[in-house]
């Protein structure tokens, strides 16, 4: 009892036990998402200028490297997360599983080039020579 349909059972079709945990990352990530955007749009919106100098220097707090590390790390799992469910849900066969490594290497490559940027800024020590 309570193991679905008897074709259900025959097939091996059923609950996986993964959807709750898909379902509920989704919802954090989407949560920090929106902390983590607001707080970068009131840091930038709060920058005393727009040049390169400036967001460098900015960058190189830890109050703000961190945050951005963090939203580099949120938002990338949230858009793999959202683009694994399209694939599983509209892509069939040996297909779905190419389209699921192409995108977990798309997502955590684009995501350590991100964070490896961010790493760098911070951790630059700037002499104080202007730039050409």
């Amino acid at each position: 009892m309570g193991n679905g349909t008897e074709l259900g059972r025959v097939r091996g079709l059923g609950s996986a036990k993964e959807g709750a945990h898909h379902w509920w990352a989704q919802r954090v990530t989407a949560a920090a998402n929106l902390f983590l955007m607001v707080w970068f749009f009131v840091a930038i919106a709060r920058m005393p200028a727009y040049d390169y100098d400036t967001a460098r220097n900015w960058l190189q707090s830890p109050w703000a490297a961190i945050p951005m590390g963090l939203l580099i790390v949120s938002v990338f799992y949230h858009f793999r997360l959202g683009l694994q469910v399209l694939i599983e849900d509209y892509v069939h066969g040996a297909a779905r599983v190419l389209w699921l490594l192409v995108l977990n290497f798309f997502t955590f490559g684009t995501a350590a080039i991100a964070l490896f940027a961010i790493l760098k800024v911070a951790f630059t020590v700037t002499t104080g020579a202007p730039h050409a």
